[in-house]
């Protein structure tokens, strides 16, 4: 059997192995979708981002927000303004000076850019100053505690001005950033190729001169590709192989618990198709579901145990966890009752599964688990891309989408409940939850905040625009000349420090 992706694929591979030049080649479970920072949705796009684009923080393996573009940030008494200082020796790829103006472009960009998905995470910010060329202000129309979070993420990743004007709406084909490596080329469902960018600010922790990723769905020729020694990297291990891989000794593996959740989410009011949809219609429906699911042996089954059962965006060990709303019990005698009280005793729906195999796994036992309770479930095997669109435009009635999850728990509820955020995929919508998510993001306080996501979660969970299902283990596995992994919790592989020992 042949593992290759494809003969362009392989002369790349046959290049850096032949030639002086260091690859590092990593094996992704999907293909992005766009490489621009403000429109960019998917988790795999996040992996390539971190070598592509630099953000004005990062965070560490605590969560803790470090500096990257910025080198340090005050904030005033009443938590209204955020002063940031920044690097003064940084570079875009194209030459161009990253600089106070800069992040006041990148900001507005993200903010009013026709399908931006950062809107929602940036919409407290009501402008940026530019104070001097290494000093920003941060101007909020109120106090807005996650911020630095949503900083430390795509939201705070930093374009070529000069680029993204002349590129317009075709940015994301040529992307141009300040990251320790620049872009060469994309083909799509094949490879994205990028080289070491000289000019880079921290030149000297990058020892490669080229990264291919490569989008291979198959969890299976994922590792077939690590083992023939076309790859040295692969994200999303399948839980299965885990194990023995372990037991083999031949490789590097890592178990890193997840900031995010998988979740089922369901078209509440996102088009037409809700009202079509029995899901969508009646919210017994949607109980009935959810009792119909056996979240451990979900995890159990599609994850080996290598996740932990949850029923919130944040899981049961996170101190925002809402504990007046605790995971329910399967019960599918109930599950049959109230199909029988919605008049729907057999309702039948289609699920859009992306083709990754964890994604095509949970969707077979949720067909089956569901079944004992009445339910007919089609699964419609989609390209995450396109299953995203789909999410996107409404075509759907039931999707399984995991989210890679943030630093703060702001980050994985607010774009998907608040009222036309981009990320709104269920199409829920309540002016009161709206008021309580916008309450929780202006507290500083931890225990008050959890007080506020905890009639959040009262509200959102009765109404299960999403059904959350788990909190999985990220799992990787790398050759073992590869030193200077660092595992952090949302999941990507960072290039800086990144070398082969000798």
């Amino acid at each position: 059997m042949t593992f290759v992706r494809s003969l362009s694929a392989l002369s790349l591979v046959l290049v850096a192995t032949l030639g002086h030049a260091q690859t590092l080649r990593v094996g992704l479970g999907e293909d992005p979708d766009v490489l621009d920072p403000t429109l960019a949705r998917s988790f795999v796009g996040r992996i390539v981002f971190a070598a592509l684009c630099d953000k004005l923080v990062d965070i560490d393996e605590k969560l803790a927000i470090v500096p990257q573009l910025a080198t340090s940030w005050d904030w005033s008494v009443d938590g209204r303004t955020l002063t940031m200082k920044l690097r003064s020796d940084v570079v875009f790829h194209d030459g161009e000076r990253f600089d106070g103006a800069a992040v006041k472009y990148n900001i507005e960009r993200h903010r009013n850019m026709a399908g931006s998905n950062r809107r929602g995470e940036l919409a407290p910010v009501a402008s940026v100053d530019v104070v001097d060329p290494t000093t920003v202000r941060f101007n909020l129309s109120t106090p807005f505690s996650p911020l630095l979070a949503q900083l430390a993420d795509r939201a705070g990743m930093m374009v070529s001005p000069k680029a993204a004007q002349a590129e317009g709406e075709r940015f994301g084909t040529k992307p141009v950033c300040s990251g320790p490596f620049r872009f060469v080329e994309r083909v799509a469902q094949d490879r994205i190729v990028f080289e070491r960018f000289a000019q880079y600010w921290n030149k000297d922790a990058i020892h490669f001169d080229e990264v291919v990723y490569t989008p291979i769905p198959d969890a299976t020729v994922r590792l077939a590709n690590l083992r023939s020694g076309q790859l040295d990297f692969i994200e999303r291990v399948a839980a299965s192989d885990i194990g023995r891989i372990e037991a083999e000794k031949k490789f590097k593996v890592a178990h890193i618990t997840e900031i995010g959740y998988q979740g089922l989410t369901i078209n509440l009011g996102k088009s037409d198709l809700a009202q079509k949809n029995p899901l969508g219609r009646d919210a017994r429906v949607r109980e009935a579901l959810e009792l119909s699911l056996d979240r451990q042996g979900l995890v159990q089954v599609v994850m080996d145990n290598e996740a932990t059962v949850g029923n919130q965006w944040v899981s049961p060990t996170n101190a925002y966890y809402a504990k007046n709303v605790p995971v329910p019990k399967r019960d599918i005698a109930r599950a049959k009752a109230l199909l029988k009280e919605a008049g729907v005793p057999n309702p039948a729906f289609t699920l859009v599964a992306p083709t990754t195999s964890e994604a095509q796994r949970l969707a077979l036992v949720i067909q089956a688990m569901t079944r004992e309770a009445g339910f007919d479930v089609r699964i419609q095997s989609t390209e995450f891309a396109t299953s995203l669109n789909l999410a996107d435009q409404g075509r759907y009635e039931a999707y399984l989408l995991a989210w890679s999850g943030r630093a703060d728990p702001d980050g994985n509820v607010f774009s998907f409940y608040g009222c036309k955020q981009p990320l709104n995929y269920p199409g829920y919508c309540s002016p009161e939850t709206d008021a309580l998510l916008s309450q929780a993001r202006s507290l500083r306080e931890p225990a008050e905040r959890k007080k506020v996501y905890e009639q959040v979660a009262a509200r959102v969970l009765k109404e299960r625009g999403i059904i959350y299902l788990y909190h999985r283990n990220w799992l990787w596995a790398y050759t073992p000349k590869l030193t200077g992994v660092r595992s952090l919790p949302d999941g990507l592989l960072r290039v800086s420090g990144l070398k082969f020992a000798p």
